[in-house]
């Protein structure tokens, strides 16, 4: 009987010192690691960044592309938002570097 209790007792301890000590996903800041700004005033977005844009594409919710531009090359660049939906996104590309994308929300 001792020895289904201490398999018992070795599970929990290993479980516990399992889920303190291993992590699923690194801590994520949002903000921390990316090099531009969004700011949005109305309907016109700008967004501003630390390295020259290569690329930029802002689609709405429902998939319809409203911005694509290609070889930029600019540290800053607006925006007019015409279609009636209040929620975009937005995927910046830098030279060399993995896109990001981020949802933003327009009044």
């Amino acid at each position: 009987m001792a020895c289904p209790v201490t398999r018992r007792f070795t599970v929990i301890v290993l479980s516990i010192l399992l889920s303190l000590t291993l992590k699923a996903q690194p801590a994520n800041d949002p903000g921390k690691n990316k090099p531009y700004r969004i700011m949005t005033s109305g309907r016109n977005v700008t967004v501003k960044s630390t390295k020259n844009i290569k690329n930029i594409m802002v689609w709405t919710a429902s998939g319809h592309r409203i911005v694509e531009q290609r070889d930029l090359n600019v540290a800053s660049f607006s925006f007019n938002t015409n279609a009636k939906d209040k929620i975009f996104f937005v995927m910046i590309q830098y030279d060399g570097l993995k896109p990001y994308t981020e949802k933003i929300g327009v009044k």
